[in-house]
């Protein structure tokens, strides 16, 4: 506690109907063994687990400690000091993304919807409402409520969308603050509505001095949770994280007046526009109000923010190695190691020499905040700020420099010669790593690490040993002249093929199967256009998804095509940065789901990247195969490989809410490959 930088106090739901006396909360604030006569560095948790959630702190002098809850009282509520917070509804530690709707279609069955009871309200609401005229000359009422029921009533009445307004609950309304719109219904029937529903009205409550209320709140998680985009009525609320978040690129809010606007301005938005905001809400959602540890986790990383703290990095797989023996040094393979007309660059013959580290491990600074800003082309990210900074809004949202990728840009020196001969760019020493996957195939695996003998730009190999079966004691493994790091896995797993190991020390990672079979020059052009493209998956074999009208549901696709929506992770480069959101931040569904079919982490890797960086894949070079001839049969041999892809595909789709695969005709290759194309494929591709 001496060395504490923030103390947390928790308060829980009162059980006794009656409200305890300010006084009486005060004193048990003030007995606090650390509460130092004012509660400075004190942090006063407030969690509504529903819509009547009393706000208990109300005229309780808290001194200099912070209030986070859902219900504030302008007089209450300290800007910059205090957190408003989202509702803690869930306790589950992931949600189930299997009972949340699709975010396509775009539009839904119900324009808007709207549920709520206000008795206060009910008395007037048939009475005409007054006139714009009549307000700007001073006789504006206290209470808009009876204008925003007129009007909607009429929008229903008029039938020139479907909307679905009710001003009386059928049921017993929850019980609300004074003029609060009292939630209608159980839970359960509530988000069956909205599923149908492309927005979802909130009006905030009558009393303009009540900035938010946990009904309010209610109603905003329940909207995001399945995907109707909030629209809320009364622009003196402040949301959850209003100061960190950038509430108007998943919420629209219009002042009370405007009302009658709203029928108009609704039906004026693009799909383009419906879905960005409906993304970015599900993003909202998912990564800061879903679960308890989200909602925890977000006030926390908020008061660290705010004290410019960098937050704690995500670590590093701890690597388990394997000792082994090394042989004589391997030869090499005149065919595997010819790079042709290809020019590498200067290749180092010295000692083997440190690639620069992954060292980027703190906050951004401002000039990464505007240059993301203002640069960044995609849409919305699901993931936040990892490994550098796991909750920070406003930098979680696109992919750019500061996210620990270096700027994409050529080499130093144009094109032509000069190009070749600065293979590095902006990082000449950077180098990559290859993680080899493979499983009690001793042979296949000694023939493939000979093959790496004499690779330029080679860092490191690390051998993910996927069997629980050690190697033969007398293995003698093959001397390439650099580290081969053989790591011992917890469990058969194809997920540890995208473990961030600690032995990784670039940013570089090339996945490649045991039994792949490329040549040096084909890995060295891969690793080329990767450090052109360096947010983006590039590799050798292209694959696609499609629509299968007849069942309504995604394909997944290897047969020869000009288009492509993913590469194979067989044999492909990749940022270590998708490592850790693989790992870590990426749903847990999808990776148990990789466990139970020993399939598709291919696929899952793929979908994470598209996602993130609204991108396709770059294919590089002629290649649909990269297997070694006679090696033994892989897992993708079996029969029920592919059912299962297509399995795969459609439960990801699921976990996404939308198909994040783009495709693309794109195919990088170099004129100096000689590649013989036939003449019915040459429109299929693009050159460099």
């Amino acid at each position: 506690a001496n060395n504490a930088c923030i103390y947390v106090v928790l308060m829980g739901e009162m059980q006794e109907p009656v409200m305890p006396k300010p006084t009486e909360l005060e004193e048990q604030l003030h007995s606090l063994p650390y509460w130092r006569t004012d509660g400075h560095n004190h942090l006063i948790i407030n969690l509504s687990r529903k819509s009547e959630t009393q706000n208990y702190l109300y005229n309780v002098s808290t001194g200099r400690a912070m209030i986070a809850q859902s219900t504030f009282y302008d007089s209450q509520y300290r800007p910059g000091f205090d957190i408003v917070v989202s509702p803690l509804v869930h306790a589950m530690s992931e949600p189930n993304f299997l009972e949340i709707p699709p975010q396509v279609p775009v539009k839904r069955k119900y324009l808007f919807s709207f549920q709520g009871e206000k008795i206060e309200s009910l008395h007037s609401s048939l009475q005409e409402a007054r006139s714009f005229e009549e307000e700007i000359e001073g006789n504006a009422p206290a209470d808009y409520d009876d204008r925003i029921i007129a009007t909607l009533k009429a929008v229903q009445d008029s039938k020139l969308d479907f909307v679905m307004v009710e001003f009386t609950c059928k049921n017993q309304a929850k019980p609300s603050l004074p003029t609060e719109w009292a939630l209608c219904g159980e839970r359960d029937d509530r988000l069956e509505l909205l599923k149908q529903s492309t927005f979802a009205l909130i009006i905030t409550p009558g009393d303009s001095q009540l900035i938010i209320s946990a009904g309010s709140a209610m109603r905003l998680f329940e909207a995001l949770e399945v995907g109707a985009i909030p629209v809320i009525l009364g622009e003196q609320v402040q949301l959850p994280y209003h100061d960190t978040i950038r509430w108007n690129e998943a919420v629209l809010i219009l002042p009370k007046p405007r009302v009658t606007e709203v029928h108009f301005l609704l039906r004026s938005i693009s799909d383009n526009d419906l879905l960005s905001l409906r993304r970015q809400g599900r993003f909202l959602w998912e990564t800061y109000f879903s679960t308890s540890d989200t909602v925890f986790n977000t006030i926390l990383a908020t008061i660290r923010t705010r004290l410019q703290i960098p937050a704690a990095p995500i670590k590093d797989e701890p690597a388990v190695e394997i000792p082994h023996r090394s042989g004589k040094a391997a030869g090499t393979d005149p065919n595997m190691a010819d790079n042709g007309d290809l020019d590498l660059g200067p290749v180092e013959t010295e000692p083997p020499y440190a690639s620069p580290k992954y060292l980027r491990n703190f906050t951004l600074t401002a000039a990464d905040i505007y240059r993301n800003w203002n640069t960044a082309p995609g849409p919305f990210h699901l993931y936040p700020h990892t490994p550098f900074d796991p909750l920070l809004p406003s930098e979680a949202k696109f992919l750019g420099s500061g996210t620990g990728f270096r700027p994409i840009g050529g080499g130093a020196g144009g094109s032509g010669k000069e190009f070749q001969a600065a293979l590095g760019g902006n990082v000449p020493r950077e180098q990559f790593t290859v993680v080899m996957l493979t499983y009690e195939r001793e042979e296949v695996l000694m023939n493939s690490l000979e093959r790496l003998n004499g690779l330029p730009y080679l860092n490191k190999v690390v051998v993910v040993w996927n069997s629980p079966k050690l190697p033969s004691e007398d293995l003698l493994w093959p001397d390439i002249g650099l580290p081969i790091v053989i790591v011992r896995t917890e469990k058969n797993s194809l997920n540890n093929r995208f473990l961030p190991w600690d032995q990784i020390e670039t940013e570089a990672v090339l996945s490649i199967d045991d039994d792949a079979h490329l040549r040096h020059d084909e890995i060295m052009f891969g690793f080329r256009v990767w450090r052109e493209a360096r947010d983006r998956i590039v590799g050798f074999p292209g694959r696609y998804h499609a629509w299968d009208i007849s069942h309504r549901s995604w394909l997944y696709n290897s047969n020869y095509s000009c288009e492509l929506s993913m590469v194979l992770t067989g044999a492909a480069f990749f940022h270590k940065y998708y490592a850790y959101l693989y790992s870590y931040v990426m749903p847990q569904a999808i990776r148990d789901m990789v466990d139970e079919y020993i399939n598709c982490e291919d696929i899952a890797m793929n979908f994470l990247v598209s996602h993130i960086t609204r991108k396709p894949p770059i294919k590089v070079t002629s290649r649909w195969t990269f297997r070694c001839p006679g090696c033994p049969q892989a897992l993708s041999h079996d029969d029920s490989h592919f059912h299962e892809r297509h399995k795969c595909i459609n439960f990801f789709v699921k976990v996404y809410g939308y198909m994040p695969l783009l495709y693309t005709q794109f195919r990088v290759d170099s004129v100096l490959f000689k590649t013989r194309l036939p003449h019915d494929k040459t429109k299929c591709f693009k050159f460099i």
